[in-house]
């Protein structure tokens, strides 16, 4: 939605905009789904008991089908090895190591030379990434793509958790439902075509926050879905509040890192189980997190491979995270970087849950969100530097340079000097002898899409340095 069409949109009166968005909803009903959704999901289902060989066969086959389609129907891949033929070199395009690191800047570039040829970009659904790493996208897929991509989710998440498409649910994201300046409820549209209460992310101050607890009740919400950051900010309110009545069936965390102990705040509060998801806009990975707590890749929607430097990571270490997308035909991103650094599970274990599906042991998130040390370490997750129960709201860790590191928090009542040196204390054991800044501040601000950064890490590529091993 450009700018003007916002303007307009948020001039309209609530009623309007849910019917709105409920118009828009139906349209994406019938993009998502469709008479072969049962037997998709079934079919997904049935494969998550496979053996090893039944899914290197099956990626084998797939594989070979994508890059054959990549070579020869889409100009870009097309044009890259045309070009190399004419350097004298005889690769095989057959073998997915042969082909280059895919880096986002070329999708963003020239989108259309990415869309294969035997597919009018008109008959596409188009849809735009948020741009939450300063690069956003213009990406297409087929309706049959959306189906098979939604029959995924649908198999792998609802149905774990017990709920349905057909189940009403909230989501906190990161959509502009209305004006940022707006101080009375409210925040949140009614998309009846989804079935979905769609709450905004950027109104979430603490005397507003009770107002979104009122509607969780009001439109009997049967699921909540959104960022971590933003659920656990609903939870603090409806913990201190003493509320009782929200009972959800789960809460499913999306597109940011959950911690431990966002993860025990927003269960006690909703008193339902909390389920950890990864994934990204450009669809060439997913995995989601069973009853089991092991998070499982959805090896249909991608393959995923773990590099450093652009080779292959020892089983079980971590490494940036390089994906080739399987759903998206019209649109193949091939060993496409996604910004993020990850382990594979290598323990080689059956999960109790008895899915065979491959697991990842970690995610550390993005790599602009790895903090570096002297010493060249890069340190993932830092949720253990914050304990359950201490008087802050939400906190965010920015590194400078390499000795110095700013703490950004929103303090409750209760938070003192000695809680303040335990953080301070808890970064120093994890970076070594670093200068820890803090900055005690009402309000952490958002992302453009609404998303809520933990980890900042604002040296430049330059000044890194390269990983130890």
């Amino acid at each position: 939605m450009n700018r003007k069409s916002l303007t307009l949109y948020h001039g309209l009166p609530w009623p309007v905009r849910s019917l709105v968005a409920s118009i828009r909803g139906f349209r994406l009903r019938w993009q998502r789904y469709g008479a072969d959704t049962d037997r998709l999901v079934a079919e997904a289902l049935q494969r998550e008991r496979w053996s090893a060989a039944q899914w290197a066969a099956w990626h084998k086959e797939r594989l070979n089908h994508l890059l054959h389609r990549a070579v020869t129907l889409v100009p870009y891949y097309r044009e890259q090895w045309a070009e190399r033929r004419r350097q004298g070199d005889d690769s095989p395009w057959e073998e997915l190591q042969n082909w280059p690191i895919l880096e986002k800047e070329a999708v963003r570039r020239q989108p259309r030379h990415f869309l294969a040829e035997d597919l009018k970009s008109t008959r596409l659904g188009e849809t735009h990434t948020s741009g939450s790493t300063g690069t956003p996208l213009t990406l297409w897929n087929t309706r049959q793509g959306e189906q098979s991509w939604y029959a995924l989710f649908e198999a792998r998440c609802r149905n774990w958790y017990g709920v349905s498409r057909r189940d009403r649910w909230a989501i906190l994201g990161g959509q502009l439902v209305t004006p940022v300046a707006t101080r009375k409820p409210p925040f949140w549209v009614w998309n009846a075509g989804l079935s979905q209460l769609y709450m905004s992310t950027y109104h979430l101050a603490p005397d507003l926050i009770p107002h979104y607890l009122e509607a969780l009740i009001r439109y009997r919400v049967c699921y909540l879905l959104g960022y971590p950051s933003a659920l656990h900010l609903l939870a603090q309110t409806a913990l201190a509040e003493r509320r009782s009545d929200l009972k959800l069936q789960v809460v499913i965390a999306n597109a940011e890192p959950l911690y431990d102990y966002q993860r025990s705040v927003i269960a006690e509060a909703f008193h339902c189980p909390v389920r950890e998801t990864y994934g990204m806009s450009e669809r060439v990975s997913a995995a989601s997190e069973c009853e089991h707590g092991r998070l499982h890749l959805w090896p249909e929607a991608g393959w995923m491979e773990v590099l450093n430097g652009g080779r292959p990571v020892a089983a079980g270490g971590v490494g940036e995270l390089v994906c080739t997308g399987l759903v998206n035909s019209a649109m193949p991103l091939i060993r496409y970087r996604v910004g993020d650094r990850g382990a594979m599970d290598a323990s080689g274990s059956e999960c109790p849950c008895g899915r065979t599906l491959p697991r990842l042991a970690e995610i550390e998130g993005r790599s602009d969100d790895v903090l570096c040390t002297v010493d060249g370490r890069r340190i993932g997750r830092l949720d253990p530097v914050f304990k359950a129960g201490w008087p802050i709201r939400e906190a965010q860790v920015i590194q400078e340079s390499l000795d110095t590191i700013r703490v950004r928090l929103v303090p409750s009542d209760g938070f003192d000097d000695a809680i303040q040196q335990e953080v301070a204390q808890q970064l120093r054991a994890r970076l070594g002898n670093v200068k820890v800044e803090f900055e005690k501040v009402s309000e952490i601000p958002r992302g453009a899409n609404g998303k809520f950064r933990s980890v900042i890490c604002n040296l430049t590529l330059q000044r890194r340095p390269q990983q130890v091993g």
